[in-house]
């Protein structure tokens, strides 16, 4: 039985479950925002690196099941088509992994708040970029250099990726097929990465672990419930409480 840190007393895996189930249930829900949710919110009260730690196994089994949901032939036709994208972005979270240990505390809170708030803003407004076809190839390696570099640092690579495939004008009913494979591939990356990297160790991942089960039925909560939500709304409020727990991490990068 590993032990957990310190740090992390009943009270404080209590609000950390209770984070992860509100995660759990969204992604459920509209399909979206647990590794937010679950990093501005834990980092209200428990070290950056802890909560990079904490999201990685519960976003590894998360994202499994959902490219389980979207079928494996599915899978095999996304990887097929946006096999560049997938590649940069699994190769950017290993190497980005590799320096969350060596930012400090106060820079971490940002690295961790602001591409919360920024990604949740655009997609308040209603952003969505174009990109011509000629144009696809080169935009392919840098967005996805970029999604990388943030699930690396921060694991949250879903907001750029949707961007991404908005700017394709890829169909809504191959999103979640596409998203599936990413966020599989790029889950699994972020574990490997991890544990090269430390911050998934005999200290921490038994805290990671001990979040599954919440993710997992908020998950199921979500799937539940989710249809008697407005979604457009409820999505709106999500983004919301995100971007108001996402300026606090920057306060506290900010005020130390």
């Amino acid at each position: 039985m590993p032990e957990f840190p310190l740090i992390i007393t009943p009270a404080i895996f209590a609000f950390a479950c209770a984070v992860t189930l509100c995660g759990g249930f969204v992604k459920g829900a509209v399909g979206f925002a647990m590794p937010l949710i679950m990093i501005s919110g834990m980092g209200i009260l428990i070290p950056p690196d802890l909560v990079v730690a904490g999201i990685v196994i519960p976003i590894v089994i998360a994202n499994g099941l959902q490219v389980g949901r979207a079928g494996l032939g599915n899978a095999q036709a996304a990887l097929r088509e946006h096999w560049r994208y997938v590649l940069v972005v699994c190769i950017m979270i290993l190497v980005a992994a590799q320096f969350v240990r060596s930012i400090p505390t106060n820079t971490m809170f940002f690295v961790l708040g602001v591409p919360v708030v920024a990604l949740c803003i655009i997609q308040l407004i209603g952003w969505r970029p174009h990109i011509p076809a000629k144009r696809r190839r080169p935009f392919e390696w840098m967005a996805g250099a970029l999604a990388g570099t943030l699930g690396g640092l921060s694991g949250t690579w879903g907001p750029p990726t949707v961007l991404y495939l908005l700017a394709l004008r890829t169909p809504r009913e191959q999103q979640m097929s596409v998203q599936g494979v990413i966020y599989g591939l790029g889950s699994v990356m972020l574990l490997v990465g991890h544990i090269q990297s430390g911050i998934l160790n005999a200290q921490t991942w038994g805290f990671s672990a001990a979040l599954v089960l919440p993710s997992l039925f908020g998950m199921w909560l979500g799937f539940r419930w989710g249809d008697r939500f407005d979604q457009e709304r409820f999505r709106t409020v999500t983004l919301w409480v995100l971007i108001i727990a996402g300026a606090n991490l920057i306060r506290r990068g900010v005020m130390g």
